[in-house]
C-alpha cells in the first residue's frame, strides 16, 4: 500500500514552493497580458491568456522533472530542451490561428494570436525559473498593447483598419440590436 500512495505523490526536484511560486507569476503574468484583449473584448481574453502561461509554465516543470526522474537516467536518454519550446510554440500557433480570419476585406485576430504566442513564452520562462525573462516580456508585451493602441488610436488620419475595426465593429453590433426582428 505505501508503494501505491508513494506513486501518487513522487517527490520532486523543485520543491513544491517553487513549482507554486512559477506556476502562480505564470498566472499573474498571462493576466496582464491577457486584461487589455478582455478590455477590447477579444474571444482570447483574460482568462485565454492566463490558459495559456500556465499551460506553458506546467510544461517547463514537467520536462524539468521529467529529466530528474530515475526511468530517464541513463546513457540512451538525452534530454533538449529546445524540443519543449518548440512543442509548446507549435501547440500555442495553432491554437492562436485559430483567432485569426479574413472579414470583410480585413485579417482581424492578429494581435490576439501574437498575444497567445507570448504569453506561452511567458509561462514557458516562468515555469524554467528566469523571472527576468518573463517579467521583461510580460513588461514589453503589455507596452505594445496598450501604448501602441493608445497611440495609434490618437492618430487623425483614417487608418485602412480604422473602417473595418473596433468602432466599426461596435457601431455595427449597436445598429444590429437596435434593428427590429
Amino acid at each position: 500500500m505505501n508503494e501505491i500512495l508513494a506513486d501518487f505523490v513522487p517527490g520532486t526536484t523543485l520543491a513544491w514552493q517553487v513549482i507554486a511560486a512559477r506556476l502562480g507569476v505564470a498566472v499573474l503574468l498571462g493576466a496582464v497580458l491577457g486584461f487589455e484583449r478582455e478590455l477590447v473584448e477579444r474571444p482570447a481574453g483574460l482568462r485565454t491568456h492566463m490558459l495559456v502561461c500556465l499551460a506553458s509554465a506546467t510544461f517547463a516543470i514537467i520536462a524539468l522533472e521529467i529529466v530528474s526522474l530515475s526511468a530517464f537516467r541513463g546513457d540512451h536518454i538525452r534530454a533538449d530542451p529546445i524540443r519543449l519550446v518548440e512543442a509548446i510554440t507549435s501547440g500555442v500557433a495553432f491554437l492562436a490561428a485559430g483567432f485569426i480570419i479574413f472579414k470583410r476585406g480585413a485579417v482581424r485576430g492578429l494581435t490576439t494570436g501574437a498575444g497567445m504566442w507570448l504569453a506561452a513564452a511567458t509561462g514557458l520562462a516562468a515555469g524554467l525559473g528566469l523571472w527576468v525573462v518573463a517579467a521583461l516580456a510580460c513588461l514589453l508585451g503589455t507596452i505594445v498593447l496598450t501604448l501602441v493602441r493608445w497611440f495609434e488610436t490618437s492618430l487623425k488620419f483614417k487608418h485602412p483598419r480604422r473602417r473595418h475595426g473596433y468602432a466599426a465593429d461596435r457601431e455595427a453590433r449597436a445598429a444590429h440590436a437596435n434593428e427590429p426582428e
